[in-house]
């Protein structure tokens, strides 16, 4: 229980706090006891809301990427460990390309569909950083 001590208009009050739910609060006053509600403002939260607008791509992008072929990047910063594949290699969706160690880890870079190996980016102990390149699926 917490109390208080209000002054209003020159007299003193001894006030207790017997419960508080939602807004209805409890209160023993000078041995009298009372039920008040409170009014509560919202209180804005004082981290700023972020929102990003979605990107849109042109028809000249898709081109772009059509012609290039699919890369395969970097999911993280590491070492190629092992390639699995060389150029001319036929691939399916689910295939292993490539070995590389990051964060102590061997993680295992997987085909993302089906293709022909057109170049190769890498070798075995390059050092990449995330989103390099490391091969090219035609």
């Amino acid at each position: 229980m917490k109390k208080f001590k209000f002054k209003i208009r020159g007299n003193q009050y001894d006030a207790k706090i017997k419960s508080f739910e939602n807004n209805i609060v409890e209160i023993d006053i000078n041995g009298t006891n009372y039920k008040v509600m409170v009014e509560r403002e919202s209180q804005k939260p004082k981290t700023p809301k972020l929102v990003r607008a979605k990107v849109k791509t042109s028809d000249e992008d898709a081109k772009i990427v059509s012609k290039i072929g699919k890369l395969v990047k970097a999911p993280l910063p590491g070492t190629i460990f092992k390639m699995n594949v060389k150029i001319g290699d036929v691939v399916n969706l689910g295939d292993t390309l490539l070995i590389m160690e990051a964060m102590k880890m061997e993680n295992s870079i997987q085909a993302e569909a089906d293709g022909v190996v057109k170049s190769i980016m890498v070798k075995d102990g390059d050092s990449v950083l995330q989103d390099d390149i490391l091969l090219e699926l035609d």
